[in-house]
């Protein structure tokens, strides 16, 4: 299958959406008691607005077809005038997602290959993301791709 990543546009929407949707009910199924599900965190105004947004890149995996097969959200981070962190500039991942009928393809690698071939070329310091533990193959990719845990969130669910 021949794949090509490239930015998102709009034409991409709708099928973002439906990727969106994907990614919830990944989350849902394993937290209901945190992710509402079916549902999506951006409506179509507001995924317009994201694309329109150099600071926050989106990025699509598409065949051979034009068809997105996942996408990939980044959000560009600098946090200046801290008494204790330096400036380095981070490309955080917001959303990496691939379509259910095409993991195994190497898609989520592509994606986040371009992505990091991006950050590089853009001068950023490092990659960052948030994976949540209830989805144990995305953390699994995310080793794969040489990510390590840089801090870790815990709870106590009262």
């Amino acid at each position: 299958m021949e794949m090509t990543v490239r930015k998102a546009e709009e034409k991409d929407i709708p099928r973002i959406m439906d990727l969106l949707v994907q990614v919830d009910m990944v989350h849902h199924l394993g937290r209901p008691d945190i992710f509402k599900g079916p549902a999506t965190k951006y409506s179509e105004d507001e995924l317009r607005e994201l694309l329109k947004n150099e600071e926050t890149p989106v990025f699509v995996c598409v065949d051979e077809n034009d068809v997105p097969l996942g996408h990939a959200f980044c959000v560009h981070r600098q946090q200046l005038g801290s008494s204790v962190l330096t400036d380095i500039r981070t490309l955080y991942i917001d959303d990496i997602c691939v379509d259910s009928a095409s993991r195994g393809r190497h898609v989520g690698k592509a994606l986040y290959d371009h992505v990091a071939a991006y950050a590089e070329k853009q001068g950023f310091y490092n990659l960052t993301l948030n994976v949540w533990t209830c989805n144990p193959t995305a953390m699994k990719f995310y080793e794969a791709m040489g990510l390590v845990p840089q801090r870790i969130c815990m709870e106590k669910v009262l």
